[in-house]
């Protein structure tokens, strides 16, 4: 697709064993026929099923990701490199000068941010700043000094740090230039081999000579004597004065408190709120350690730029899709489930069809591409379809999805049969499961009437099984409208072998209500017994639909 960045394939939320299988097989599809860089997803934990396929064929499980919303590091952040906390005003000045940027991040040895500095800091530092201590006071290094006047050394440690005295510039009489000098003050001298060593017997910190790339033998020796850095200058004595407050650290000068940064998985509709308050043009961005990453300005929120770009599988409804789905450009959507509720910018590619699986579809796409399907490929879209169909017993399937299955088994290498039944025997182990993982596992969100009720298929191959978590799923179930906030909760009790569901509910409603939707079944107390129903797509949705639609 002539971008390098990656393209996410996922599933719905509470991904059961089609939604997994689906994206795998369909990443691979894409990477294997289009030039992309094709990444399956999973948007929540996986089930029992679902891992022990995975075990069974060695592919490695797909991260999980809990929202597609565009975050900072999926925009064009500025890469600037951190600066050190000596380095000179004018080196910085310098610096932003190239990079045409007016703000630079200090960070220290460990790549974690000290402060910020702008181009605002460094003009204060040339148009407010009189104090001719200030120097020392930065803590400014000599070899800074040295780097601003373009100067040379001469004597002394350049990397020793003029700490105490102030700037004074050695003009005027003798008289004078003994009262005005003090001791370890840093002086700036003309070419006058005189005057030069009149103000070395004041025994400063340092002496700059301008007008000069060579200083006198005389004068070298007794600045060596008293331990100071002499240095030299081609700039004349004003010019010299001007510039050398360019050499202060921006330490002094950079915020440090209370610095605006973003961690680079923050989410751009969140960050536009705190940036619309903020003055900054720009802002540093850190990883989750606090190392320093780069910057981003207001400019870079601005528009759609770095939204993720999405494949979805098995669903097309904004309920059951992963968190921020609005934020994401959706390239294609590949399902076999009722068009939901889902919208797009641009047109895209959308392969819907009435068949029992998601698997069905990838594999008739694998067919028109002409790509030949490797056997752990085709081991996974095989159980996906035996998983949908509950090995072909589903209403949902169909012909063909039975003969893709097969198949598909013989490139696998598997047997149909026996596959199926570890298969589900490994779906129905609740052992280790909390009651709440074993709600959520399939659970899906719908909307009818105005009534919003969730749907929890619970799958198994014993009815003892299955009554054991009737028995504990109650309380779940209430806590399940709270936090999804819902009219009512059901969960459907399923029996694969025996192809029976006993469907309970927790809600304000009357399952007397719900039975006529349903020829042929039977209430017993609070529950509702459905023969010959194992889907939810085709056989519970729609009679549910049904009831609440009569409902007024």
């Amino acid at each position: 697709m002539g971008n390098d960045r990656d393209i996410w394939v996922v599933g719905h939320k509470n991904p059961d064993t089609d939604s997994i299988c689906a994206a795998i097989a369909y990443a691979n599809l894409k990477n294997l026929a289009d030039d992309g860089n094709y990444v399956p997803k999973k948007a929540g934990e996986i089930s029992n099923e679902t891992r022990f396929v995975l075990e069974f064929f060695d592919v490695k499980e797909p991260e999980t990701i809990d929202s597609v919303g565009t975050q900072i590091k999926d925009i064009d952040i500025r890469h600037t490199q951190g600066i050190d906390s000596h380095l000179s005003l004018k080196k910085a000045w310098d610096l932003m000068r190239v990079l045409d940027v007016v703000t630079l991040p200090i960070v220290d040895k460990n790549g974690r941010v000290e402060g910020v500095i702008v181009n605002g800091d460094i003009a204060y530092s040339y148009m407010n700043v009189i104090d001719n201590n200030i120097l020392s006071q930065a803590r400014t290094q000599y070899i800074n000094i040295i780097e601003t006047l373009n100067g040379k050394l001469h004597a002394g440690n350049k990397h020793a740090y003029f700490v105490k005295g102030k700037v004074c510039v050695a003009s005027g009489s003798v008289e004078t230039i003994q009262s005005e000098i003090d001791e370890d003050d840093l002086i700036i001298s003309g070419n006058i081999k005189e005057r030069q060593l009149i103000a070395l017997d004041q025994n400063p910190s340092c002496m700059v000579v301008c007008c000069a790339t060579k200083i006198d033998d005389e004068v070298v020796k007794k600045a060596e004597e008293i331990d100071c850095v002499l240095m030299s200058t081609e700039y004349d004595t004003f010019t010299a004065a001007r510039l050398i407050n360019q050499s202060m650290p921006v330490k002094y000068f950079m915020t440090t408190d209370n610095i605006i940064m973003f961690d680079e998985d923050d989410y751009i509709d969140e960050v536009k709120d705190t940036v619309s308050r903020i003055r900054h043009r720009d802002f540093p961005v850190v990883d989750d350690q606090f190392n320093y990453v780069g910057m981003f300005s207001r400019r870079h929120l601005m528009g759609r730029r770095g939204r993720k770009r999405i494949i979805l599988v098995d669903h097309n409804e904004k309920s059951q899709a992963v968190d921020r789905i609005e934020d994401a450009e959706i390239l294609e959507i590949i399902d076999h489930h009722r068009i939901g509720s889902l919208e797009t910018i641009t047109p895209i590619v959308f392969r819907n069809y009435p068949l029992g699986c998601t698997g069905t579809i990838i594999y008739k796409m694998y067919k028109e591409r002409g790509v030949n399907i490797e056997p752990k490929i085709a081991g996974l879209m095989c159980a996906a379809i035996l998983s949908d169909t509950l090995m072909f017993r589903s209403p949902t399937c169909t012909d063909y999805d039975e003969q893709v299955a097969k198949e598909l088994a013989k490139i696998a290498g598997i047997d149909i049969e026996s596959f199926a039944l570890s298969m589900f025997e490994a779906g129905s182990d609740f052992g280790e499961k909390s009651i709440e993982e074993i709600l959520y596992t399939d659970f899906k969100t719908f909307v009818a009437n105005g009534i919003s009720f969730g749907v929890s298929q619970v799958s198994a191959v014993t009815d003892n099984q299955l009554n054991e978590v009737k028995a504990n799923i109650y309380d779940a179930m209430k806590q399940a409208i709270i936090d999804k906030n819902l009219n009512m909760v059901f969960v459907m009790l399923t029996n694969i072998l025996e192809q029976h569901t006993e469907l309970i509910r927790v809600g304000n409603i009357n399952m007397s209500l719900i039975q006529p939707s349903f020829p042929g079944s039977r209430l017993e107390g609070d529950s509702l017994h459905l023969d010959k129903v194992v889907s939810r797509k085709k056989q519970l949705i729609p009679g549910l639909m049904e009831a609440f639609d009569m409902m007024q």
